[in-house]
């Protein structure tokens, strides 16, 4: 049994680990990069076509927007994940794929006046609408063999609609152990998604850390504090605008 840690360690996105077990090479995410990019995802040591499958814990770009990049290097293996992770997937990777194709627009039309080669884009429409026939759901809490050695259940992790943490149980002659990869884990009691659930043992957990070492305090009033808000804005005549994430935040 191997694990190698290839993204979102030291910093927050581009998560991606890579497993041999039981036979098996397989990653856990396949994350795109996002924002500054101050540490260099690591190579995946094997070529794409050699992978056996792949595990999502939700639909969140920087978990799994380099799948098309691994469809264009040759993978066809199932990836599996929650059937609202398959959902979401289904238009995010699309979004993704037009998103690089009008940034390479953008940036050839600049580089063509200055002289420059043509950026290529990672990868296109068709890998991404390729990855996606790829996707296979799996229900929360059923414990599924995916090969000799390999189980694997995904439990809730009250991130995102779809989101799950993964357990792995992997059994290689008389050894076996249980990983857990935590994916990014949701507060507890807040509308739409549900609690995250907990796993009872493991001998590994991989856990996500974006907020490790800080104390929120406790829960904010949200509704009293957005009245506040609406309130002293109108008062002096202005607008109230209110950004958000499309997948994520404003549930």
């Amino acid at each position: 049994m191997r694990l190698t840690f290839l993204g979102a360690t030291h910093e927050v996105t581009g998560s991606c680990y890579y497993l041999e077990a039981a036979g098996k090479k397989f990653l856990v995410d396949c994350g795109m990069e996002q924002g500054p990019n101050i540490y260099e995802n690591k190579p995946i040591p094997v070529p794409a076509s050699q992978l056996d499958f792949v595990l999502i814990t939700h639909a969140h770009i920087d978990h799994t927007g380099n799948l098309p990049l691994l469809y264009a290097h040759g993978f066809r293996g199932p990836i599996y994940m929650t059937p609202a992770t398959v959902a979401l997937s289904d238009i995010m990777l699309r979004d993704s794929a037009h998103i690089q194709l009008a940034e390479a627009e953008w940036r050839n039309r600049k580089n063509r006046r200055a002289g420059k080669e043509d950026y290529v884009t990672p990868y296109t429409m068709e890998d991404a609408l390729g990855v996606i026939r790829l996707l296979e759901g799996i229900p929360y809490h059923q414990r599924v063999t995916l090969s000799d050695g390999i189980q694997i259940r995904f439990l809730d992790a009250g991130h995102l609609l779809g989101s799950a943490s993964i357990e792995l149980w992997l059994t290689e002659g008389d050894v076996s152990r249980k990983i857990v990869f935590s994916g990014d884990i949701g507060n507890m009691n807040k509308p739409i998604v549900k609690n995250p659930q907990y796993t009872s043992d493991a001998d590994y957990v991989v856990m996500e850390s974006t907020y490790g070492n800080r104390s929120h305090g406790g829960t904010p009033d949200y509704v009293t504090e957005l009245v506040r808000i609406f309130e002293r804005t109108f008062n002096r005549g202005g607008n109230v605008v209110i950004p958000s994430f499309a997948v994520g935040r404003t549930q």
